[in-house]
């Protein structure tokens, strides 16, 4: 039998090339990117909470979107800030998996999340009388409970199989983060149950979610284009564009990470890649969701105390 050595110390992260690592533009890119996200992230989470005609599962379920995002970007970004600003590109083992585990976690409760929106856009438009009846609040906080301890146990699956592999000379991992896929092409030995395990996750929690999602808008606009008012569809459209948007964002720039052949700049475009569905789409989906959606627009505009001074100062002259 081959004997291998193991390394269970620390691995080697090699985000960038050289000149990039040292780059003061790309850690403040990585920065305000972050700083952002994090912003209107927690804007989104303040203003559902605080405004009570917000108080419903759409934006339930928006509000778990945006813990994920945040789970998202503090799980990759703080530490590729610290590799880019001390030059420390060592990564011990149990930091690297405690980090794998909290990205599947956000992965598969993203998956499962974006349909559980798209299912609740087509109760609204397509059974709008038994909506309260079927989206319940206890229905609604049962699903959202069943949704992370899915994931969890989904990110639990990947990550102990991942940590089972021995790994020989090389723990040097091209990437921004320390990657599931990205350590296969370093491991010697014990990659059979991890690729057993990821082509389960990539049906179960990444194209059946999908699927399901795009059976949900496929309903939707069936009943956009029954309805005979130009008004009314234009209405009952923007109410699920925004979701829509999202949906295509993240499951576009997440389908290219692993659909992609391989080259030799492959593993460059697997972090440019990696880049917008973790750090990009959890910055642009407040910013989506705030900008087409009237109903946070008015939020905002009911919590500002600006407009409250000038609609006093308007009544008084």
């Amino acid at each position: 039998m081959e004997n291998y050595t193991s390394v269970p110390t620390e691995f080697h992260i090699l985000p960038f090339s050289d000149e990039a690592d040292r780059s003061p533009l790309v850690f403040g890119m990585f920065a305000v990117f972050y700083s952002l996200g994090i912003l209107m992230n927690v804007l989104i989470i303040t203003l559902i909470y605080l405004d009570q005609q917000l108080h419903s599962p759409m934006y339930l379920f928006l509000c778990n979107l945006s813990l994920v995002d945040m789970c998202y970007t503090t799980t990759v970004i703080p530490k590729l800030l610290h590799i880019l600003s001390s030059g420390n590109h060592k990564m011990s083992f149990p930091q690297c998996f405690t980090q794998m585990f909290f990205f599947f976690l956000a992965a598969g409760t993203e998956d499962l999340l974006l349909f559980a929106m798209a299912y609740d856009r087509y109760v609204a438009i397509c059974k709008p009388l038994h909506y309260h009846t079927i989206l319940s609040k206890k229905v609604c906080f049962i699903c959202m409970a069943a949704i992370w301890l899915c994931a969890a146990v989904n990110s639990c699956l990947i990550t102990v199989p991942t940590s089972q592999m021995s790994f020989c000379h090389f723990i040097t991992i091209h990437h921004i983060y320390c990657d599931a896929k990205a350590l296969t092409k370093i491991s010697c030995a014990g990659k059979e149950i991890f690729y057993s395990v990821i082509y389960f996750e990539l049906l179960f929690f990444g194209l059946c979610p999908f699927l399901c999602s795009v059976t949900s808008y496929a309903k939707i606009l069936q009943v956009i284009f029954r309805i005979k008012s130009r008004d009314g569809r234009t209405k009952a459209f923007s109410t699920c564009s925004s979701h829509l948007i999202v949906i295509l964002l993240y499951y576009g720039t997440a389908a290219s990470v692993y659909l992609l052949p391989k080259t030799k700049y492959s593993h460059i475009l697997d972090q440019i890649f990696t880049l917008l569905y973790a750090t990009g789409t959890p910055t642009l989906n407040p910013l989506i969701y705030s900008l087409r959606n009237k109903d946070v627009k008015r939020a905002v505009m009911r919590l500002l105390p600006l407009k409250r001074w000038s609609t006093f100062r308007n009544a008084i002259h």
